[in-house]
C-alpha cells in the first residue's frame, strides 16, 4: 500500500500545484478577513465532487466577524464502509497581509524554478492542499476504507484562532468521539514532526501620568517617563532572568529553547489624534506597552505573570507617583504531544518509508491551533506536520517546493493508512 500511495500522489503531481496555486488566488488577508467564504467554497466545491459531505460553519459573534468579513469555516466529512476511527486534516485559510518587497504579485501565484510563489504558499495553502490530495489519493485506492476522513479550511489562525478552530471545538468538532486523530500541515519541514509549541502570555501594561501643558511638564506627571522605568527595570532584571531558563522541549531555533519577552508596540500620548503631522503640547497622561511573553513546559503561568508583576510593583513602592494597570490579552498553556502517540507514530512511519530515515521531532516556538484542539476540544492525539520551510512565513516572496508538497502528501497519506486501517 506504502508503495500505491507513493506513486499515485507522484503522478498528481500537477494536479497538487494547481489546487496550491488556486488557493493563493482567493486573497484571504487577516485583518480582517477578505475572500474567507469564496476560498471555504471553493474546497468545498471540490471535496462535494469527491463525495465529501460539506458544512459551511460562521462563528457568528466572533472577534471580527460580520456581514462584510464573515468568519466561514469549511469542515467536509467522508465516512468509510466500515467502522473505525476519524482522521482530521486542518488547514487555515487566512494569511497575513503581503507587506513591501515582493518582486511579484503576492496573490497572482507563480511557479517558478521547482516552487509555487504567493502569500500563503508556505503557511499553509501548500500544506492544506497537500493534506487534501493525499486523502483524495488514499480514498481512490481504498474505497472500502474504515472509520472517517475529515477535511477543514479554517479562519483566523493568524489572529489567534478564536473565529475558527476555537469556534468549532467549542462545539465539538475537534472532540471524542467525532475525531480520533488531528494532523495540522502547518510548515514544519517535511521530515520533521512538530508535537506542540510553547506557552504564550499576551498583556498590556498601561503606566498613568497627569496630562498638563507641554511647557510646564512639572505641573503634570509623564506616563512615558514612567514608561521608561517600565522597560528599563525589565532590561536589569527580568531578561537576564529569562536568558538562565532552558528546557527539555526541542524547540526550534536553538534560541527558542529558552524564555523569551518580547516588546511589541508602545504607544503614549497624543499623537495624530490631535493633528496629524504635528507633535501633541501636553504632558501624557498614558502609555501603553504590549509584551509578548513566551515560556516553557517547565514553568507555571502564575509565574510567569509573577515575574512581571513584582517589577511593577517594586516600582509602584520605589517611584514616586508611579501607578499602572495590566491587562490580560491572550494565554495559552506550552503543549508538547509525546513522540509516541498514535498520529505521531503515525507520520514517523511515513517518513521513514518516503525519507528512508528517522524523522525528527521539534516544538513550534509559536503557536498554532493545536491549543484550542488540545485545551478546548480536550483531543491531545494532534501534531503539526506540513510541508514549507517556516522562516519564510509572513515574508516577501512566500514560497513552497513543489517537491516538497508531494512528498509531505506521501508521508501524510500512509500515516492516514496506518490510523484508519492500523498496518503499514
Amino acid at each position: 500500500m506504502n508503495d500505491r500511495l507513493i506513486e499515485a500522489i507522484a503522478e498528481r503531481r500537477e494536479d497538487l500545484v494547481s489546487l496550491t496555486l488556486e488557493l493563493i488566488r482567493f486573497p484571504t488577508v487577516n485583518p480582517p478577513g477578505e475572500a474567507y467564504r469564496p476560498c471555504a467554497e471553493h474546497i468545498g466545491a471540490r471535496l462535494g465532487e469527491g463525495g465529501f459531505a460539506i458544512e459551511y460553519i460562521r462563528a457568528e459573534g466572533a472577534p471580527g466577524d460580520s456581514d462584510r468579513y464573515p468568519r466561514t469555516n469549511i469542515v467536509a466529512r467522508r465516512e468509510g464502509e466500515l467502522a473505525g476511527p476519524t482522521v482530521h486534516f486542518n488547514g487555515h485559510i487566512d494569511v497575513v497581509e503581503p507587506g513591501q518587497g515582493w518582486s511579484l504579485d503576492p496573490f497572482k501565484g507563480v511557479v517558478r524554478d521547482g516552487r509555487v510563489y504567493g502569500r500563503g504558499a508556505c503557511d499553509m495553502k501548500g500544506g492544506l492542499a497537500a493534506a487534501i490530495i493525499a486523502a483524495e489519493t488514499y480514498i481512490d485506492l481504498n474505497p472500502s476504507f474504515p472509520g472517517a476522513i475529515e477535511i477543514s479550511g479554517t479562519v483566523d489562525e493568524e489572529s489567534g484562532g478564536f473565529g475558527g478552530v476555537a469556534w468549532l471545538a467549542s462545539r465539538g468538532y475537534f472532540s471524542k468521539p467525532r475525531v480520533d486523530h488531528v494532523i495540522i500541515p502547518e510548515p514544519l519541514n517535511k521530515d520533521r514532526i512538530c508535537l506542540g509549541h510553547r506557552g504564550v502570555w499576551w498583556a498590556e501594561i498601561e503606566t498613568k501620568g497627569e496630562i498638563a501643558h507641554g511647557s510646564m511638564p512639572f505641573l503634570g506627571d509623564c506616563a512615558v517617563r514612567h514608561m521608561s522605568a517600565v522597560v528599563a527595570a525589565f532590561e536589569a532584571e527580568l531578561f537576564p532572568l529569562l536568558e538562565a531558563k532552558r528546557t527539555r522541549m526541542p524547540v526550534v531555533p536553538e534560541g527558542a529553547r529558552r524564555s523569551t519577552l518580547n516588546l511589541n508596540s508602545v504607544h503614549g500620548g497624543q499623537t495624530d489624534d490631535f493633528r496629524p503631522g504635528l507633535p501633541s503640547p501636553n504632558v501624557p497622561d498614558s502609555c501603553r506597552l504590549m509584551i509578548d511573553r513566551r515560556y516553557l513546559l517547565e514553568e507555571h503561568p502564575d509565574e510567569v505573570k509573577d515575574e512581571v508583576i513584582s517589577i511593577l510593583e517594586g516600582l509602584r513602592r520605589s517611584r514616586p507617583r508611579f501607578d499602572y494597570e495590566i491587562r490580560d490579552i491572550m494565554e495559552v498553556r506550552p503543549l508538547m504531544t509525546e513522540p509516541d502517540a498514535p498520529v505521531a507514530a503515525a507520520l514517523a512511519h511515513g517518513i521513514r518509508a518516503v525519507f528512508d530515515r528517522e524523522p525528527d521531532y521539534v516544538i513550534s516556538p509559536g503557536t498554532y491551533d493545536q491549543k484550542h484542539v488540545a485545551r478546548i476540544g480536550q483531543l491531545y492525539d494532534c501534531v503539526a506536520y506540513g510541508p514549507g520551510i517556516l522562516d519564510l512565513a509572513h515574508r516577501p516572496d512566500e514560497w513552497v517546493g513543489i517537491d516538497d508538497m508531494v512528498e509531505s502528501a506521501q508521508v501524510m497519506a500512509i500515516g492516514l493508512d496506518l490510523l484508519l486501517r492500523g498496518t503499514g
